[in-house]
């Protein structure tokens, strides 16, 4: 399993960016009342993409052994956390349900914030919170 790491490391890394570029553009046809939020594909295709990217994620955990909720993978547990704190953010800023304008564009700039946390995270494999 170990040789396929790098080619599931670069599907995980594209689908990361995809996911990200997939969220800004969402939220700017939401701002914009474009109607390609309508479109079938942009409905569908972030929930294929992020499968891939939860798949790719487990993947690299099993090739790589370092598991959340150890003290090796304290990293990993934070990510989690914050993966987490993007999806719930981002259906509070992209959701169908009506909100605030302002409520979307406080969700919108803490989850793309969580998104740079995440990717430090992932880069540096060094917990912000310590080992707690």
């Amino acid at each position: 399993m170990a040789e396929w790491y790098g080619s599931i490391k670069n599907l995980h890394l594209l689908t990361v960016a995809f996911t990200a570029t997939l969220f800004l553009l969402r939220f700017f046809w939401l701002q914009t009342g474009s109607p390609m939020l309508n479109k079938r594909w942009v409905r569908i295709l972030p929930h294929l993409n992020d499968t891939l990217l939860l798949l790719s994620g487990a993947a690299l955990v099993a090739i790589t052994h370092f598991y959340p909720f150890t003290p090796q993978g304290a990293w990993l547990t934070e990510k989690l956390f914050g993966v987490i704190i993007y999806i719930a953010l981002g259906f509070v800023a992209l959701g169908r349900k009506p909100r605030a304008q302002k409520v979307r564009w406080i969700a919108f700039i803490v989850a793309a914030a969580m998104l740079v946390v995440i990717y430090h995270l992932a880069v540096t494999k060094m917990p912000l919170l310590g080992n707690v």
